[in-house]
């Protein structure tokens, strides 16, 4: 019989599930069940009700183990990734309150900064927490909440994230590992303790209503009597601590060492690296993460990449590969094209007011293969902003492990190289949360058996580099898009007073 493996990764499209060996780390199954956000809410806020990802795991794992031919006897880990930041409230009978304001919500940047006035401002913040309060993280949403919704605030028992809801459903226990809990902005990522000042800003009940704190290695719990019924699987299966699905991508792929740097191209874009030590951020712009392998993970985070390239493919009409094929047709700069993707706001920069911005418009650019290069070539300067940044704090990157939808297209691997002036590699497995969520789970599992085994360890056995789809920068285009990238940085600059003046327009 096997040993197998569950990863799970629950992002804000879609759950996807795997089926791992653990003999050799091969994926033998794989199942998805894609969602959409709730519809029709005002401007900035982006919500989901926790069930529609509960329902969502259920229909994945069970394709899964079909696709793999599993029996329930041969699963002995699951690991659950989750999409980072969302605020899911309990009530004391562990029901959702109402749906989870997720990462993507911008619409509580005044309780950011309420939060932070409370504390003695950003610098203050940042000491406290290692970390400023921003739109993304969950403090400014369980504020909002208190409020905005006094009623269901009185009813709030317990404040989850995602990926801890996924846990609580598969074992019925409340706990938050490090991780996670540092994208919070309740946690001081230093000690690994909640900050008394923030918690107090927000309400001082609030810290009896945070789950138990746990480390990395440390299993969540047990899969319950009930919900293995529902799956089809064992009850008493162990379930990892898990995590939020960047530090589950570091695992997935074997960004477990200082000096590797992961790059997630998806709806949002990740930056991240491996540290021994925080990595703090005087300005607040790098999220001081913890990982989810008892170290430290130096995160920058834009909203908008693959927002802006599906955005644009949609409208035109166009399939993945008529999209890169007109991108194609074009030399890099786009003639002139230049995108600000701030479509769904900006967090890094912190700009949560923030629109899309197109400049360069003229009657040789206003062509369909100007605005794919252009949206390409924006979103990825956008992410680079946040590279350079790592890199003043002393995170240097020599080779990025590319993840995601864009990771798949040659022409935009091409395009990072050249923007991020570095070797681009992809992963032989590329749902790098899921099964860096089950590789994580394996590792727990064992140390339970009594072993004594390191992460690394793991991740340097299975995680293997795709070497055919290795891109170098080209000199030339390197030159091309360090210009680009100071004109992007001086058109963001100069707009944000326009954006605020424009987003008060707009709202009347």
């Amino acid at each position: 019989m096997r040993t197998l493996l569950l990863g799970i990764d629950s992002g804000t499209q879609s759950t996807k599930a795997l089926i791992v060996n653990a003999a050799d780390g091969q994926v033998v199954g794989a199942g998805a069940q894609a969602y959409d956000l709730i519809p029709n809410l005002p401007p900035g806020a982006k919500e989901q009700h926790p069930h529609t990802w509960r329902d969502a795991t259920g229909t994945a794992i069970r394709s899964a183990m079909r696709q793999a031919k599993a029996v329930a006897a041969e699963i002995k880990a699951i690991g659950v990734s989750g999409q980072q930041h969302g605020f899911v409230p309990l009530d004391k009978a562990g029901e959702v309150i109402r749906p989870a304001k997720l990462w993507c919500d911008t619409s509580t940047a005044a309780e950011c900064d309420e939060i932070m006035a409370a504390v003695g401002g950003q610098k203050k913040t940042i000491k406290a927490l290692g970390n400023a309060v921003l739109p993304g993280f969950t403090a400014s949403k369980i504020l909002w909440l208190k409020k905005h919704e006094p009623k269901n605030f009185a009813r709030l028992a317990t404040v989850l994230l995602p990926h801890d809801y996924l846990n609580f459903w598969l074992t019925g226990e409340r706990v938050m590992e490090y991780g996670d809990a540092s994208g919070t902005a309740l946690l001081n990522v230093r000690s690994r303790r909640w900050a008394k000042p923030v918690l107090d800003a927000i309400d001082p009940e609030l810290a009896g209503k945070l789950p138990r704190l746990i480390s990395s290695d440390e299993p969540a719990g047990q899969l319950q009597a009930s919900t293995a019924r529902a799956l089809g699987l064992n009850p008493g299966v162990l379930v990892s601590a898990g995590g939020g699905d960047n530090m589950m991508g570091a695992i997935g792929t074997g960004n477990t060492r200082p000096g590797i740097v992961t790059a997630s191209f998806g709806t949002s874009g990740t930056i991240y690296a491996c540290a021994d030590a925080p990595v703090i951020d005087p300005e607040g712009e790098i999220a001081a993460f913890c990982d989810s392998t008892n170290r430290w993970l130096p995160l920058l985070c834009t909203m908008n990449v693959t927002v802006a390239t599906e955005m644009m493919r949609a409208d035109f009409g166009y399939t993945h590969e008529q999209f890169e094929s007109k991108a194609g047709q074009v030399p890099r700069g786009a003639e002139g094209l230049l995108l600000l993707p701030y479509l769904e706001g900006e967090r890094t920069p912190n700009v949560p007011d923030g629109t899309g911005v197109m400049i360069g418009l003229n009657p040789r650019t206003f062509r369909a293969s100007n605005y794919c290069r252009a949206a390409m070539e924006g979103v990825t300067l956008g992410m680079n902003y946040g590279l350079r940044r790592l890199a003043q704090l002393g995170v240097t990157a020599k080779q990025i492990r590319a993840t995601g939808g864009g990771a798949r297209s040659k022409l935009w691997r091409q395009i990072m190289a050249d923007v991020f002036n570095a070797e681009v590699v992809t992963l032989k497995v590329s749902e790098g949360a899921a099964y860096g969520a089950a590789l994580q789970a394996f590792w727990s599992w064992r140390l339970q058996q009594g072993e004594s085994v390191k992460i690394e360890d793991i991740t340097g056995e299975f995680v293997a580099l795709n070497s055919a789809e290795t891109v170098t920068p080209q000199k030339a285009a390197v030159e091309t898009y360090r210009a680009l990238q100071e004109l992007q940085d001086a058109l963001s600059a100069a707009l944000r007073g326009v954006f605020a003046k424009h987003r008060k327009f707009v709202l009347g």
